[in-house]
């Protein structure tokens, strides 16, 4: 991994970059190396120390930066290189696999897990196709249900319709080589929740200053302006955090089902030119104001990504997350080769986990830092109440509110049943993945509160990794 600070007493060390959008020079630092005892916050337990050797620690001149509203005060920063190798791992990182465990050996029920389990292979739930339960580091149930694709939506497969605009290829919802299974291999299709991951890798382009606008830099930034349709004073304002928190206030429907006529994502599908179909549509309320989903706004991150840095999305995030945190992933692209982050990842439930037990651990894997830990603060945010299932939303982020502790179950939702739930007071991840796309359920809420009493110990138990 590429280093961000310098190799010699001396030399600059880049601050994690959350610069000013009027171009404010980055902090910089000169210090040695020092061994220290870092303690590393394992949300909702306790607090373990872990021995680092800190390279490049300093104190910066005072300074105030703010990601996006978050302001980040600083009067005396200690500058951490991104991606610097820490000392031993104190925990069992899943980067070659999870460790494997028992509901009992970490505190949860087995009956209640087992309940669920049996509701999914009955079909109480409609054609789920794996659930996986995680806690304390460890995976404890992983459960997979097979179903014939190829039967079951046959006759829409060769259909011309929404889900299956061409007939042929990638975008064929039915198609059993390609959904929702890549190719016969394990790796199914995430949908939506390509949303969240999106995010993720967008947090450690800003964590590594290798993205540099600030999210309040207009979109229109990255255009032609003579080039794009219905420009209006509203549409000069929408922002990069806009895009992010589904406020663009651009007129999109996306609040029916995707097989309707009506629905803008699956038309914006049909079209060769994704991105230029979303920043053509015409504004319908002010920027930052109104939550209206709309996979159009986080196609349009691949390509401001890939404008702002000048590499492409999936490249790098194989270098600074798949790979580090050992995820295998295909990622599908657009008819013009864009990457498809609004609904084109592939990855096992497994490897899924591994993004909520990053964001358990502030951004953290294996002693290095992926992502900031302000940017998963400002993820995990409530922003926007959404109007559906009580959710909130926060950085492609949706946030349930729980009724026993006020906190939030943080989740990456997709189309057909892809599911990431984190509950960080427990430190319990669970992973759903399906296919149920013409009748599809909202069953966040209910598999949040039925997984939530399966939870007998609060803390995890010290034999646990």
């Amino acid at each position: 991994m590429d280093k961000v600070v310098g190799s010699g007493t001396g030399l600059p060390c880049r601050a994690q970059q959350f610069a000013e959008p009027d171009g404010a020079p980055e902090a910089r630092c000169a210090g040695w190396i020092i061994p220290a005892v870092v303690r590393v916050p394992l949300r909702g337990d306790a607090v373990r120390p872990k021995k680092l050797e800190m390279r490049r620690m300093i104190t910066l001149n005072t300074m105030g930066q703010r990601l996006s509203g978050l302001v980040v005060a600083s009067a005396a920063l200690l500058c951490i290189g991104v991606g610097d190798a820490t000392g031993g791992p104190t925990i069992n990182w899943p980067t070659q696999g999870w460790y494997n465990g028992t509901p009992a050996g970490v505190g949860l029920d087995e009956k209640i897990l087992a309940g669920l389990d049996a509701d999914f292979a009955s079909g109480k739930y409609a054609l789920i196709d794996s659930f996986q339960v995680f806690r304390c580091g460890e995976k404890v149930l992983e459960r997979t249900y097979s179903h014939d694709y190829a039967g079951i939506y046959g006759k829409e497969a060769k259909t011309k319709g929404p889900l299956n605009a061409r007939l042929t290829g990638r975008y064929n919802y039915f198609d059993p080589a390609w959904h929702p299974y890549y190719r016969g291999t394990g790796l199914h299709t995430m949908q939506s929740v390509s949303k969240t991951v999106t995010s993720v890798i967008l947090g450690i382009a800003i964590t590594r200053g290798d993205f540099k606008a600030h999210l309040d830099a207009p979109v229109l930034k990255y255009f032609d302006v003579a080039n794009v349709k219905n420009v209006d004073d509203r549409k000069r304002r929408l922002t990069l955090k806009d895009v992010l928190t589904m406020t663009t206030g651009l007129a999109w429907t996306e609040n029916v089902p995707y097989d309707d006529p009506r629905s803008d994502s699956s038309l914006m599908e049909a079209t060769d030119d994704w991105v230029q179909y979303v920043i053509d549509k015409p504004m319908a309320t002010e920027p930052g104001t109104v939550f209206n989903y709309s996979s159009g706004a986080s196609e349009l991150l691949a390509y401001i990504f890939q404008k702002e840095t000048g590499q492409d999305i999936d490249v790098y995030g194989e270098k600074y997350l798949f790979a580090p945190l050992g995820i295998k992933h295909h990622w599908k692209r657009t008819y013009l080769g864009v990457v498809d982050t609004e609904g084109g990842l592939y990855l096992t439930g497994s490897d899924l986990a591994k993004i909520g037990y990053l964001y358990l651990h502030d951004g953290i894997w294996d002693g290095k830092i992926v992502v900031s830990k302000e940017w998963v603060k400002q993820s995990l945010t409530p922003f926007i109440d959404t109007g559906w299932q009580g959710l909130k939303y926060g950085f492609k982020w949706w946030l349930y509110p729980r009724k026993d502790n006020g906190q939030f179950v943080w989740m990456g939702i997709g189309f057909g049943g892809q599911r990431l739930m984190v509950f960080p007071k427990e430190q319990l991840i669970a992973t759903f993945t399906g296919w149920n796309i013409l009748q599809e359920a909202a069953l966040d809420a209910e598999l949040a509160n039925r997984l939530l009493p399966a939870v007998n110990a609060a803390q995890c138990p010290a034999t646990a990794h």
